[in-house]
């Protein structure tokens, strides 16, 4: 019988380094909108990270069936491609701080999503795990900037919209295309999106103006370049590899510690952190252990 994944060393690993990839990639994102607009982030980044893994994805085509094709680029679109156009959305309009926090919504749609299409059955206490995280995350995102309470963000409807695909990518990638290696999913999935992301950069934006004649324009794509490479390309390697070695709601549980790292990157930018803050961000460290803890 394997171990629980609370007690395998290599799946714990995986997530404490994929949580702190992904929680800085929305000071990364808040850097790079300085210059360029949502799309024009969200293509560079797709694009970027399909360039770094090009060589890899051309050496694993011989892996692949007929059949991959098309579950690759489902997969590809839903986890990668429609995910880095809904954070830079999001992200005109709400804090990086606010933006991570509000990505822990992931584990509760993973539920769902695992219970609705997939036929995953879970624990009681793990469904208590995820309120007492919804909870927190509902804390943090009306906690404003002053620490009192404050309204719902329209934008951050954005950021829903991208855990949904989350978590529908996620029981994709454990239930439907098992059989292939997580470095085969990620460089191929990417390979397939890339062209997809690389024009619309050039033909229907201005990136290429904004480069040539804007201020800061290289070194706000240095940072989209680095969340290309670092939290697109590198972490779905690990992501998927984590998915693979645990399960899908151990995995998720990732974006219950990422607002962590994330608010403590906006604190170093200027953001200020509160009382209700902290208390959000306990209440989403409780859902994690209740989650995954076997009583």
């Amino acid at each position: 019988m394997s171990q629980p994944a609370t007690r395998n060393p290599g799946a714990v690993t995986l997530l404490l380094v994929l949580t702190l990839i992904w929680g800085t990639s929305f000071i990364l994102m808040k850097k790079g909108l300085l210059v360029f607009s949502p799309g024009e982030l969200g293509s560079i980044r797709v694009a970027a990270a399909s360039l770094f893994l090009l060589p890899v994805a051309l050496s694993k085509l011989k892996e692949l069936k007929t059949r991959h094709y098309s579950s690759l680029f489902a997969a590809g679109m839903m986890g990668i491609f429609f995910p880095a156009f809904l954070f830079a959305m999001a992200q005109t309009r709400l804090e990086s701080s606010v933006t991570g926090i509000m990505n822990s919504l992931t584990p509760l749609f993973t539920l769902a999503v695992g219970a609705l299409l997939f036929h995953q059955k879970f624990r009681r206490q793990s469904i208590i795990g995820i309120i007492t995280g919804l909870i927190g995350t509902i804390i943090l995102v009306l906690a404003r900037s002053d620490g009192k309470i404050g309204g719902f963000n329209l934008f951050a409807l954005f950021v829903i919209v991208a855990c949904l695909c989350y978590a529908t990518y996620l029981n994709y990638v454990k239930y439907k295309i098992a059989d292939l290696p997580a470095l085969t999913i990620t460089s191929v999935s990417l390979f397939m999106i890339g062209p997809v992301a690389l024009v619309y950069l050039l033909a229907f934006t201005g990136f290429t103006y904004k480069l040539a004649h804007t201020d800061g324009a290289w070194t706000a794509l240095g940072y989209i370049v680095l969340l290309g490479f670092m939290s697109t390309s590198l972490a779905t390697i690990l992501f998927n590899k984590l998915v693979k070695i645990s399960s899908p709601l151990f995995t998720s549980s990732v974006t219950y510690l990422i607002p962590i790292v994330a608010v403590l990157w906006g604190v170093l930018d200027g953001e200020r952190l509160f009382a209700a803050h902290f208390a959000g961000m306990g209440a989403i460290i409780a859902g994690v252990w209740l989650a995954n803890r076997k009583f």
